[in-house]
């Protein structure tokens, strides 16, 4: 329920009290798991970084398709997956680091931590899409990777902004349009 708020709201518009309501959870019991918000958040990051990554490793490990078809198949989930909340919802990690000015400072080497993860992930499918012919033997796959974890979140941002696809579509389109040039 927690992640579900700050896909929406963010971190500083959700209240503890909207979060424990959602939940059906009293506040005596939130505070037997947890010492403050600021650790449940902690924990919501974590929690959050450990569904994403199995997200993507359904997508980027899926041998059955070709690694650049890999990268459009995650895309197209994630898509549908915002199409879904009408484009209210966004990632936890890029609405966390919006805020950032605002929230904790132990969040800001755990959000950086969750998007070097995101890129090893991604710049794995680059290197097996470099094996595999389709980009180039030369291709930076680090480099690669950050870059699109950089358009990425501000296509989400993007899209949650003008609740539309669009955004996602574009960015999307555009870095396999260059990865094969």
């Amino acid at each position: 329920m927690g992640v579900a708020l700050l896909s929406e709201k963010g971190y500083s518009a959700t209240g503890l009290e909207e979060v424990l309501r959602n939940a059906g959870v009293p506040k005596g019991s939130f505070y037997h798991y947890f010492a403050s918000k600021d650790v449940f958040g902690a924990e919501l990051i974590e929690a959050y970084a450990a569904y994403f990554a199995r997200k993507l490793d359904r997508w980027l490990l899926d041998e059955s398709t070709t690694p650049l078809q890999r990268i459009r198949n995650f895309a197209a989930d994630a898509k549908a997956g915002m199409a879904r909340y009408e484009f209210r919802r966004g990632c936890v990690v890029g609405n966390l680091g919006q805020e950032m000015s605002a929230l904790p400072e132990l969040f800001r080497d755990r959000l950086h931590g969750v998007l070097l993860d995101w890129q090893a992930r991604t710049e794995r499918c680059l290197r097996d899409a470099q094996a595999a012919g389709e980009i180039a033997a030369d291709a930076d796959c680090a480099a690669l990777a950050a870059f699109f974890w950089i358009g990425w979140e501000g296509a989400v941002l993007r899209a949650k902004l003008e609740r539309s696809p669009e955004p996602l579509d574009l960015f999307a389109t555009l870095f396999l349009t260059c990865l094969t040039r």
